[in-house]
């Protein structure tokens, strides 16, 4: 196993439903119920979900202290063996889970994201660090709304409910996001993909305007044996199409829950 370059990070975790265990590995930006939102009680319908936050402050994260983590978390709630599933950063820091840890996790579903972050993510993301370390969380809420949501999301909002949205959103932004936004824009784990062995469902979302599809694209091609579907939405899939989604991570599953 390769050295940690940091220590592990402590981690709140959360478990809701029954069944075949589901570990969340999320993106940048907020926590769990951020990340996944609607998601979760949709898999909780048929599986055991276990997820846990990112620390709540600004020290530096690493990929494989962070990666070990949400194993131990997992194991430590009673997850001998799980699906870890990805979304945004939290796909790089699934794959390298599975690559650390290949006898816990037997599968992973990965949406919206990428193996190394491209130019226009990196640039992104280095905006939301300098926004959030001037302490502009009102532009740092109208930059993740419009390029997490997209423009037609954004468009379909009642231009009188705009403004309390986005101070909503300006008001909840949880510590540890500058952090997470740094390891998102220089995580790589290319390397991993062809090692990893287990089932893979990549989704693509063909309107994210944070992460270009085609990273979703070439992630499912460097991984053996992996599938790939693209939905229609935004990055932020849970508030554009989180019953399309959960079909397909439901049909992918049930195969596999006796492995």
């Amino acid at each position: 196993m390769p050295n940690i370059s940091g220590p592990a990070p402590t981690l709140a975790t959360t478990i809701t439903g029954s069944g075949p265990a589901v570990v969340l590995a999320h993106g940048a930006g907020g926590g769990i119920d951020a990340n996944f939102g609607a998601l979760i009680p949709l898999l909780a319908e048929h599986h055991t979900v276990i997820g846990s936050d990112y620390p709540g402050d600004d020290t530096p994260l690493d990929i494989d202290s962070l990666a070990d983590a949400l194993v131990e978390a997992a194991v430590a709630a009673g997850a001998a063996e799980f699906t870890m599933i990805g979304y945004s950063l939290g796909t790089a820091v699934a794959v390298r889970a599975a690559a650390r840890h290949p006898d816990r996790v037997r599968r992973l579903v990965l949406t919206a994201g990428f193996a190394r972050v491209d130019n226009r993510a990196r640039a992104n993301l280095e905006l939301w660090q300098r926004l959030l370390a001037a302490g502009d969380r009102a532009s740092f809420a109208r930059v993740t709304l419009l390029s997490g949501f997209g423009a037609d999301f954004v468009n379909a909002i009642p231009a009188e409910r705009l403004p309390g949205l986005l101070e909503q959103m300006a008001a909840t932004v949880p510590g540890g996001t500058a952090a997470q936004a740094a390891l998102a824009a220089t995580v790589d784990v290319t390397a991993d993909l062809p090692r990893v062995t287990v089932p893979t469902l990549v989704i693509g979302l063909a309107g994210d305007l944070l992460v270009d599809p085609a990273n979703a694209r070439a992630q499912a091609a460097a991984i053996p044996g992996a599938r790939y579907l693209e939905l229609p939405g935004g990055h932020v899939v849970m508030a554009e199409q989180p019953e399309p989604w959960h079909a397909a991570v439901l049909d992918f599953l049930p195969e596999l829950t006796s492995r």
